[in-house]
């Protein structure tokens, strides 16, 4: 189920003549690698949706399924984001001369299409997905499956003796900070979102009016036999920079929304929390808060830089 942490044997290898550039891992370009293990938070980013589904599917130690096609996160091809035009229809101060194959022209809408074909008259332009249509071909066994986390909000000894454990944080524009952290070996499943705020389930418009009391967060999941939690805390500082002696601003984002905080769970997170950022003065204004309701942001904000083609392979 949805919240799960699965443990896999996967390979996933592109079908056809689709070359990747390997956004996480588990990708191999040729079938001299066996499957590698993986563990991850089901329904909760990192690897392709069609991931998830099929494992949503399987049963612990079973049969190991082979060759899947799956789809490689862009979806099919549309046709109706092709269109064909005459070169005497540009307007002015447009060069037909410019047109070219592989040039990409921004539309009015605000979406950009590359140019496919040219003739004298005419020319063809598509907006689809550079990968739209791409695909791999997928080998998994479900090794195994675990519960997540169960306690969300502050208390004392919260997940105590849970294999796995929840850290929350801000630090400004929740895109590049889940990137990061997504990227470190142990974190097995991460989410953005709104917290430390009085409104109920928010909307991202509704919490960049710096009215709700939120801030833009991060709720990530991670196993402490890999990463500890003093080490996402000081991934996190670093990450800041001297963006940690501002108040309710993190680079060019100003405002509540943008504050950064440490949010713990338990009390052996307090501690930790508290210390590490005393280490860094007085004038260090990251605040130290208990957790809080967390509120999951839209869809499209979910691993957002990874869906636009920035790795977060591990390590």
């Amino acid at each position: 189920k949805k919240g799960s942490i699965v443990t896999v044997e996967c390979r996933l290898k592109p079908e056809g003549d689709f070359v990747p550039e390997p956004l996480f891992d588990g990708i191999v370009l040729n079938n001299e690698h066996g499957p590698e293990t993986l563990s991850f938070v089901l329904g909760e980013g990192n690897y392709l949706p069609g991931l998830h589904d099929l494992i949503s599917t399987m049963t612990p130690g079973g049969e190991m399924v082979e060759d899947v096609s799956l789809d490689a996160g862009w979806g099919s091809w549309n046709p109706k984001l092709e269109a064909t035009m005459a070169l005497d229809s540009l307007g002015e101060g447009l060069d037909a001369s410019q047109i070219k194959v592989g040039v990409e022209l921004m539309l009015a809408s605000g979406i950009s299409a590359v140019v496919t074909k040219v003739t004298d008259t005419e020319f063809t332009i598509d907006a689809n997905p550079p990968l739209a249509g791409a695909s791999y071909l997928a080998t998994v066994k479900l090794v195994s499956v675990a519960d997540g986390p169960a306690e969300l909000l502050y208390s004392p000894a919260a997940n105590e003796g849970s294999k796995y454990q929840v850290a929350t944080f801000a630090l400004g524009c929740f895109w590049g900070g889940e990137l990061e952290f997504m990227r470190e070996p142990g974190v097995v499943g991460s989410k953005v979102g709104y917290t430390q705020g009085h409104a109920v389930n928010p909307t991202y418009q509704e919490v960049c009016s710096g009215t709700t009391g939120h801030t833009e967060g991060m709720m990530i999941t991670y196993d402490p036999s890999i990463v500890t939690y003093e080490r996402l805390v000081r991934l996190m500082m670093d990450r800041l920079e001297d963006n940690k002696y501002r108040l309710n601003q993190v680079g060019n984002d100003k405002g509540t929304q943008y504050r950064h905080g440490i949010y713990y769970h338990n009390d052996e997170q307090k501690k930790v929390a508290e210390s590490i950022v005393a280490s860094f003065g007085e004038k260090c204004v990251t605040e130290v808060l208990p957790a809080n309701v967390f509120y999951d942001a839209e869809e499209y904000h979910q691993q957002y830089l990874l869906k636009g083609g920035q790795t977060a392979r591990k390590g």
